[in-house]
């Protein structure tokens, strides 16, 4: 086994919410997932922490003081910390009115706030605050110029209440999210706000979609019918895509992904969440994670802390299984392993 402990092993809780409710499966409670995250262990190792959502019904963004040291108290009781938090902001589209992007910015002062209180108590030592733009790549193509005016102007006062709480946010790059729906629209993005407060969550689902074009064909990197037995090509598209974004890169969720889109529930389709080993899976996993966490002469970028698995919208048959998280957890220790450090 590797000797390193860097960057840390998340697993995310939001799965038990996403994807789920009257349209689909029932929601798995915040306990379930701590339980499955803290029985998980391969070869003696086990997950060091969560990355968590603010939202309902997991989590009470307007929690107080007590409510906080309750949730310190819980997580810590499975041996885990606390690392990336997701903003609840959808209920404030930035492509939507005025009064939408005052709820939006609302909203993420709240979840900065909760973030820096999680940070002081000691239970969250690193990680993000992950935002999106809560509106559709169908909006933003009513007029290009205009989204992109808006989106850059209500991230850039994103990025001044984050920095008050001393928090940085991360982009997630996901093509159901206008602006962010395509990795050039998503660097024309970050290049364009410019902020040390705002960086790119990486997902190795989504970003694989990111090369197929998938709501912006004209952004597609791999060619039309690409043969997947040629890794060749789709290594010299990871390479072209990570040389862009890695630099804005502050979060990372490792993945699966079988090159098809998938959404449950409410959730808009997006990259497909596949198990580790799922023989459908196109991405090699510890490998291809190292054009993220490797710059360009090969050197570790050490640009975060943790990693995390999101594995949004598996069904919950699958997530009440054991074997589930110990796969996944193999899949997250092969990674330090390769791309890892001591410290």
């Amino acid at each position: 086994m590797s000797q390193n402990n860097f960057p840390k092993l998340h697993n995310a809780t939001w799965p038990g919410i996403v994807g789920k409710g009257p349209d689909s499966e029932p929601i798995i409670s915040f306990d379930e997932m701590l339980e499955n995250t803290a029985k998980a262990e391969v070869d003696g190792v086990k997950f060091d922490g969560v990355d968590i959502g603010l939202f309902d019904p997991h989590i009470d963004l307007e929690m107080d003081d007590d409510g906080v040291k309750k949730l310190v108290d819980k997580v810590s009781s499975y041996n885990l910390e606390i690392g990336s938090v997701v903003a609840p902001i959808w209920s404030g589209p930035i492509l939507g009115s005025k009064e939408d992007r005052a709820t939006y910015l609302d909203l993420l002062e709240k979840s900065c706030r909760l973030a820096s209180k999680l940070r002081s108590a000691g239970i969250r030592p690193n990680g993000i605050v992950r935002i999106d733009t809560a509106s559709s790549p169908e909006q933003w193509a009513k007029d290009p110029k205009g989204s992109q005016k808006i989106i850059v102007e209500t991230l850039k006062e994103a990025c001044k209440i984050a920095e008050n709480y001393g928090e940085k946010l991360a982009a997630e790059g996901e093509i159901c999210w206008g602006g962010m729906h395509s990795w050039k629209t998503m660097l024309e993005t970050l290049e364009s706000v410019d902020s040390p407060y705002l960086g790119f969550q990486a997902d190795m689902a989504h970003t694989l979609l990111y090369t197929l074009g998938y709501n912006y064909p004209e952004h597609r990197i791999l060619p039309e019918g690409y043969d997947w037995k040629d890794k060749s090509v789709w290594k010299a598209a990871l390479k072209e895509m990570t040389d862009a974004l890695r630099p804005w890169t502050i979060d990372f969720h490792v993945a699966q992904n079988d090159a098809t889109v998938f959404g449950s529930g409410s959730h808009d389709k997006t990259g497909r969440h596949c198990l580790a080993n799922d023989p459908n899976g196109k991405l090699d996993i510890a490998d291809d994670a190292g054009y993220w966490l490797r710059d360009e002469k090969g050197e570790l970028t050490k640009a975060f802390k943790h990693i995390c698995w999101d594995g949004c919208m598996f069904p919950n048959a699958v997530m009440s299984k054991e074997d589930t998280w110990n796969n996944i957890l193999a899949a997250l220790i092969q990674v330090r392993e390769a791309h890892g450090w001591k410290a």
